[in-house]
């Protein structure tokens, strides 16, 4: 089954990068996840400062704003798709990364297979 693990950082440095990861932890990670033949896809997000939000009202007019603009430290940085067996497995995955410690998170979300439903 597939999962998607939404990598959620705690904090950002003045770089934009999470302060509790270094590059080899993410790097040793997702060879870990390689190695393992459970990966789908993943990319990590470019730096906040270039998300645009849009917005469309009732009547259908849209409204672009730079940048997410969330009242909350925590970001998203990434994601991974993996195909595991199950919940557990996945939720074992995400514990793994590098994104959930010192006040980071991953969100473990299953995708969703509309494929009985493609008449």
């Amino acid at each position: 089954m597939k999962y998607m693990l939404l990598i959620h950082s705690g904090a950002v440095d003045e770089q934009g990068g999470a302060p509790q990861c270094t590059v080899a932890d993410w790097m040793a990670y997702d060879k870990d996840v390689r190695d393992a033949g459970i990966l789908v896809s993943g990319e990590s997000l470019a730096d906040l400062v270039t998300a645009t939000t849009v917005r469309v009202s009732p009547a259908g007019e849209r409204t672009v704003t730079d940048g997410p603009f969330a009242e909350t430290r925590e970001l998203l940085g990434g994601f991974l798709v993996i195909d595991v067996p199950d919940l557990d497995t996945a939720l074992d995955w995400a514990a793994r990364c590098p994104g959930a410690r010192d006040g980071g998170s991953v969100v473990v979300r299953p995708v969703a297979d509309f494929g009985d439903f493609a008449g």
